[in-house]
């Protein structure tokens, strides 16, 4: 498994950094629309589909990704789209948890299935906007999510249950812990504050996420981490439960070693279309 695990990382890497780092947006962009329409394949296949249903539905996703570049919408001003996306993360999230796995299978497929293509379809324009503004700004969002993530892990493992006497969501995922969740949310406010600094130490050409919020307030800067990092938290949930109420431990094998591309984009899900939005207010 360790083996597989390093093979996949060490490839996953070899295509992305190159893309990332190109002069150009283009080759990051193509490539996470073919990782968000594998994504959508695996949704079809979470929620009931067939293998040519869930195909289809990758092509769909892929199509409305593609048709959205085309019409040169990752050059424009999206607040409308990050603020209803992020107002429908908030309060489907909320609802989501609190129903748990037996909710999930009362929603109607039709709109778990849409639902779910219409958030890839967001974190596709989201990262791939994100990309357009520079790379320091991308890095700024994608890091914030592993490094609430690590942060969370660690936090969890060395505090877990010793100041709560019960765990995050046990039905969903029983691993998680309340103290994982308050590791996470320190880990983002002091990378926050570490990446502001060094904007401004090495005068970077284009701000990150955290500058863009510091430069309006340092109370902003603190408080959208902290609700960055808790949103988090609530894209991996949200796919745990789908995950076990259709009784499958990855949403595919597609990445050796690391399950399926929801499996590793799950958190960034609901984090990458709150960041632009609070992004899109303080930089105006």
């Amino acid at each position: 498994m360790l083996k597989q695990r390093i093979i996949t990382a060490i490839v996953l890497l070899a295509i992305l950094l190159p893309a990332l780092f190109w002069p150009s947006p283009t080759p990051f962009c193509a490539v996470a629309l073919v990782l968000i329409a594998a994504g959508a394949w695996e949704w079809g296949k979470l929620n009931g589909l067939g293998p040519a249903g869930s195909v289809a539905l990758g092509a769909v996703c892929l199509a409305a990704c593609a048709a959205s570049w085309a019409a040169g919408l990752l050059g424009q001003s999206l607040g409308l789209v990050w603020t209803v996306a992020s107002a429908f993360w908030v309060i489907a999230g909320a609802f989501l948890i609190r129903a748990g796995v037996a909710g999930w299978p009362r929603i109607p497929k039709a709109i778990r299935i849409a639902g779910g293509v219409l958030a890839l379809w967001v974190a596709w324009l989201a990262v791939a906007q994100a990309r357009v503004i520079g790379i320091n700004f991308l890095l700024s969002l994608l890091v914030l999510v592993w490094v609430a993530d690590i942060f969370a892990y660690f936090a969890g493992r060395a505090f877990g249950l010793k100041f709560t006497k019960r765990k995050l969501a046990p039905a969903i995922s029983p691993g998680k812990s309340w103290e994982g969740v308050w590791g996470g949310m320190l880990g983002v406010v002091v990378l926050a504050v570490a990446w502001t600094f060094a904007d401004r130490e090495f005068n970077a050409a284009v701000p990150s996420l955290f500058s863009r919020l510091a430069a309006q307030s340092w109370w902003l800067l603190l408080v959208a981490a902290v609700f960055l990092a808790a949103m988090s938290v609530v894209g991996d949930l949200a796919e745990s439960l789908v995950k076990r109420s259709a009784g499958a431990k990855d949403s595919s094998g597609l990445l050796p070693g690391h399950g399926g591309v929801l499996d590793r984009v799950d958190a960034l899900l609901p984090t990458l279309p709150l960041a632009m939005m609070v992004s899109s207010l303080a930089w105006q």
